[in-house]
């Protein structure tokens, strides 16, 4: 776990596989090396995709580097309930172990990439499924919520359109060119939101899917990895900073 130099100049340390709940799957713990007292935290979830937490280390460290507690946990698409179970847990143990880490688990952004992000807003709309408790904030990456969030079972915007409302700020980033998922997902979301007189920002900066988490997709390895491209670059540094300007520990780039 020796600390590597994040994107932000400061040393960041990473432990990985840690196991967060009874399914006995892992997460990544990112954090600023030498880090005192409770620092903001992100419980950061990957698409659909099982088990792909390492491609959200780029901007899970980057976001770190700005003094940012990030917990990246693993999850499967493929189980039984499409993953309910495992992003629950994950969850769970951000809320019950952030302190032990560095972390505030009181004050918890949750934040996902492409099914992530309407899971993740799904938790905000249903805050039943986690014992009544809300994120502080949600960061919806790339995302698509018409359809029935992994955590919830029920569609973000079906839930809103039916008097649900978020409760916490809600910020939206979705690259203008994503072939994958079209940015009208997003924008389609904040309109509503803002219809309900719900707080939201959109931001769209000039990438694609897989940029927006500072990566481009591989189809050899039908995944995405990790990558110097400017606009993915660029919107990962962004994408960084909104996550921390959600957590009180920085402001957008």
């Amino acid at each position: 776990m020796a600390p590597e130099m994040g994107m932000a100049g400061t040393a960041v340390e990473t432990e990985r596989g840690l196991v967060y709940g009874p399914s006995g799957k892992r997460l990544d713990v990112h954090r600023p090396a030498g880090a005192t007292g409770a620092m903001p935290t992100v419980l950061l979830w990957h698409g659909i995709g099982p088990d792909e937490r390492d491609i959200l280390e780029p901007l899970a460290r980057a976001t770190a580097a700005l003094g940012v507690l990030v917990l990246v946990p693993d999850w499967r698409s493929d189980a039984p309930d499409g993953g309910r179970s495992h992003l629950l847990e994950s969850l769970a143990f951000a809320r019950e172990e952030a302190g032990g880490l560095g972390g505030d688990g009181e004050s918890l952004v949750l934040a996902g990439w492409s099914a992530g992000a309407g899971a993740a807003l799904g938790v905000a709309l249903r805050p039943e499924i986690a014992d009544g408790r809300r994120p502080s904030a949600v960061v919806g990456l790339a995302g698509r919520y018409d359809l029935p969030a992994r955590t919830t079972g029920t569609a973000p915007l079906d839930d809103l359109a039916a008097g649900k409302e978020p409760g916490v700020p809600v910020q939206l980033v979705h690259g203008t060119h994503d072939a994958v998922l079209d940015s009208q997902w997003s924008r389609d979301l904040a309109a509503a939101l803002r219809a309900a007189g719900r707080p939201v920002a959109l931001h769209e900066p000039e990438t694609d899917h897989a940029g927006v988490i500072m990566t481009a997709y591989d189809p050899a390895a039908n995944r995405c990895v990790p990558t110097t491209d400017e606009h993915a670059v660029r919107a990962g540094r962004m994408v960084a900073g909104v996550l921390a300007e959600a957590a009180g520990a920085g402001s957008v780039a």
